[in-house]
């Protein structure tokens, strides 16, 4: 059992769905990131996603793309982010951590030396959007057995026939993908969403949470109701980079997480 794991179970028990928040590691500096990333668990997210960044995040659109290139030019790093984590794991010890980004970092790295640094951080499971199932041997069948959760993407174009194949080695949860094309561009209907869930969830037993396309307390209580939870990414990036003030952001986050926290 990982701290996702248990995140679901207790979820589950006390009849909540999940409220899952992504941010971009160094962005806008490292004391910054690490100071709202600090304070996210208070506002009541329930697992973090953490963006490493890449100079060529093809799955992201323009918001959360000027967050990796901001982090980047403000000089952070694989080992930096690895730091973070080790620092948010100083004062929470409960909270799971999603490290989401791009294969060629960890690759450059080496895969075993990577997945030691990154256990003994304190990640609890990866999303890497760029290693499709054929090429679990890399990364995820490792990393499942140094005891992280390997979290896959389902997509509306996840058909029938493909969608044993994104299940096969997933743990964790299934995070599906509420519009077709990048992060940020489209709003989620519950309507479009609801359907596909089911039809996921009649595949696996995990937890399947939705994300893109969602920036609203009503959207978070409206695409939660039809999963077992929801992501907003994008839509809390754009409050970091406005330079708003650490108070203003979690409590944006805050009323993003009681949307789906009633759901």
């Amino acid at each position: 059992m990982t701290r996702i794991d248990d995140t679901f179970a207790r979820l589950k028990s006390q009849g909540k769905k999940a409220f899952v928040s992504y941010i971009m590691a160094g962005d806008p500096d490292v004391a910054t990131s690490l100071a709202v990333m600090r304070g996210l668990p208070a506002a009541g997210v329930d697992i973090i996603e953490l963006g490493l960044p890449f100079t060529d995040p093809m799955a992201d659109g323009a918001t959360i793309q000027l967050a990796g290139q901001r982090a980047l030019e403000g000089g952070m790093t694989l080992d930096k982010t690895l730091q973070m984590v080790r620092d948010f794991r100083a004062e929470d010890n409960i909270t799971p951590i999603v490290m989401m980004g791009y294969y060629n970092p960890i690759y450059a790295r080496g895969v075993d030396l990577f997945l030691t640094q990154a256990v003994s951080a304190g990640i609890d499971g990866l999303i890497i959007v760029d290693l499709p199932p054929e090429e679990d041997d890399e990364l995820c069948i490792p990393a499942q057995k140094a005891g992280m959760n390997f979290i896959r993407l389902a997509t509306p174009t996840t058909d029938a026939k493909r969608l044993p194949k994104v299940l096969q080695n997933t743990s964790g949860f299934v995070y599906y993908v509420s519009v077709t094309g990048i992060t940020g561009a489209a709003a989620a209907q519950a309507a479009d969403v609801g359907p596909e869930v089911a039809r996921i969830k009649q595949s696996t037993d995990l937890p399947v949470i939705v994300g893109f396309g969602i920036n609203t307390p009503e959207a978070a209580r409206t695409i939660a109701g039809v999963a077992d939870g929801c992501v907003v990414g994008s839509a809390i990036v754009k409050e970091i980079a406005s330079g708003k003030p650490l108070a203003e952001v979690l409590a944006f986050v805050a009323a993003l997480a009681a949307g789906a926290h009633s759901a």
